[in-house]
């Protein structure tokens, strides 16, 4: 009976842990799909919880529904090995009560998401599919409506890397990062765009805050808003190899939006990228100096710089306002507000060798404020950028 009894335990031993969504064995944890379309989140949710440390969260390769908010934070050496998709619920009324909080500007989340030394990987087909349509169709373009969520929030993190992940129709922008370093961000494609014709608005592929040593490679972003757009707080920044269709562009901010609070964009480098049909290829934005409304559609009046920023070698095709811009006069939606009243220093930003194509007579439209006025603005090497009307700027 002893000998019977010590191979018994034995083999529960050995078995791994089944239930009908969740698989664990050893330190991997596969997620396993509801078998009637059910919500898979809160198997995502425990196989987070019991995966959290020198482990690997597996997602299989078909459809997990995603019908509730998700948090997953203290991960540790831990690998998100996604094979399917990941198909957001329909439930408007669902994410705009009970979305996470991202912390700036009142925007909200539907997965909040952090660790340290993370790697997700996607395999080129990995997928997140935010169901977007329905949400640009509910906002009739409403910019940044209360409780419409950001798909994918990296909080608090250190030497995180996603290689290989598509975001398909995001609810809002696709990505955001806040609070974190040393993250790597490479062979991403993001596509947001509206088949109806409500427009995909407020779908940025990736805005950052209170971030440190980013490195985004061989994006690609079609989408309806920003492409990239680093926000409070991002140092040392790095785009390389990206192509952006019928995005708004490369975004710096926009920023100052808190009156009387210091934030700083600075060391942020965009290179070898193309732009085809974009509004313009980079830009930078910030708030007036005057408070007008709150956030996230209102506000102005705030501090802070934002220095050492370059764009280089952008190739563009059809682009519709202009190849560069600055403007300090963002203010509440369609409110007119005081244009040279921005106390937010901006200084050394440059477009250098940029060719292709804009279909306006605009080469460049620069605002800056009276009351802080640009310095060290460059824009060279263009001779290869054709104006409407074929006139070649030197």
């Amino acid at each position: 009976m002893g000998i019977l009894r010590s191979l018994v335990l034995l083999a529960s031993v050995l078995s791994p842990f089944v239930r009908a969504s969740l698989v664990i064995r050893g330190n991997v944890c596969t997620v396993v799909p509801e078998p009637d379309g059910g919500d898979d989140a809160p198997s995502i949710i425990t196989a987070f919880a019991q995966c959290a440390t020198d482990a690997i969260v597996a997602f299989q390769n078909t459809t997990y529904h995603i019908e509730s908010v998700m948090a997953t934070h203290g991960l540790r050496n831990v690998t998100v090995d996604l094979r399917g998709t990941l198909l957001w619920g329909t439930d408007i009324a669902y994410w705009r009560n009970n979305s996470l909080a991202l912390g700036y500007q009142n925007q909200s989340v539907a997965w909040d998401f952090g660790g340290e030394d993370v790697t997700f990987v996607g395999h080129g087909f990995g997928t997140f599919d935010g169901n977007g349509q329905l949400w640009y169709d509910f906002t009739k373009g409403v910019s940044n409506l209360p409780g419409r969520p950001i798909n994918f929030v990296l909080r608090n993190s250190t030497d995180f890397v996603m290689r290989g992940v598509r975001f398909v129709q995001s609810q809002f922008w696709t990505m955001a990062v806040f609070n974190a370093s040393r993250v790597l961000m490479e062979d991403i494609f993001i596509s947001s765009t509206s088949n109806s014709s409500q427009p995909a608005r407020n779908t940025d592929g990736l805005d950052t805050f209170y971030t440190d040593n980013i490195t985004l490679r061989n994006w690609t972003v079609h989408n309806g808003d920003d492409a990239v757009a680093p926000k409070a707080n991002t140092s040392n920044m790095l785009l390389q190899d990206a192509t952006f269709v019928g995005s708004v562009g490369f975004a710096i901010g926009s920023i100052g939006q808190y009156p009387g609070v210091y934030e700083f964009i600075e060391n942020v480098t965009a290179e070898r990228v193309s732009c085809t049909k974009c509004h313009q290829a980079a830009y930078v934005k910030t708030w007036t100096g005057k408070e007008v409304g709150v956030p996230p559609n209102g506000g102005g009046g705030g501090l802070g710089h934002a220095r050492n920023i370059t764009f280089r070698d952008f190739v563009v095709a059809n682009l519709t306002q202009q190849l560069a811009s600055i403007t300090q006069c963002t203010t509440f939606s369609g409110t007119a507000g005081d244009c040279n009243s921005s106390l937010f220093q901006l200084s050394d930003v440059a477009w250098i060798n940029m060719t292709g194509t804009v279909n306006t007579g605009n080469l460049a439209v620069l605002q800056c404020s009276g009351a802080a006025p640009c310095q060290g603005i460059t824009i060279s090497d263009v001779g290869g950028v054709v104006m409407a009307g074929d006139v070649l700027c030197n």
